[in-house]
């Protein structure tokens, strides 16, 4: 009973209802979703400058005569940005894929023969760093959604040193 000595409302706990059925229903399911897609987003972000940082590094070392970029790869997968989902980039699951092309004479572009320097100092024209299969899973496992599949990032920058610090066509890493 109130001071009035009159029986409370029957309608006094309507607005406490109607605020767990509109947080449990709506701003609940909201909260998640914006928090999923800004960790979407953040690793989106991520793998961008992470191709960026990969393609930076691969300009400026030594290219491998096999095409196999191994030692690219190998320092890419060692300094992967801290982010939700880093292991898929350390352990493979996410593909890293570095490709040295050469420029032809009418502006186009093709595959880099390293074979076809004969011993003398060659270098490709460009360097392309790719990040391929990437998928994140993020907070889908809870609420059983499936995984995005994130297209593939490609970089391509000139190169710049390729590791020669001089004429002597010596490759310091």
């Amino acid at each position: 009973m109130n001071r009035a000595g009159n029986r409370p409302h029957p309608t006094s706990g309507q607005a406490m209802m109607e605020f767990a059925l509109l947080f449990g229903g709506v701003l609940l399911p909201m909260l998640f979703m914006v928090v999923f897609i800004s960790r979407g987003l953040w690793v989106w972000h991520s793998v961008v400058d992470f191709t960026r940082y990969g393609a930076r590094y691969a300009s400026t070392h030594c290219w491998e005569p096999d095409g196999s970029a191994g030692n690219v790869v190998a320092y890419m997968q060692a300094n992967v940005p801290p982010m939700v989902d880093m292991n898929q980039f350390q352990n493979g699951q996410a593909i890293l894929v570095v490709q040295y092309f050469s420029e032809n004479p009418d502006g186009t572009t093709s595959p880099f023969n390293g074979s076809a320097c004969a011993g003398g100092i060659c270098v490709p024209d460009t360097v392309s760093v790719s990040v391929t299969n990437y998928i994140f899973i993020g907070m889908s496992t809870y609420f059983s959604l499936p995984p995005v599949t994130i297209p593939d990032f490609t970089t391509s920058v000139p190169m710049e040193s390729a590791g020669y610090q001089d004429a002597s066509g010596v490759c310091v890493p």
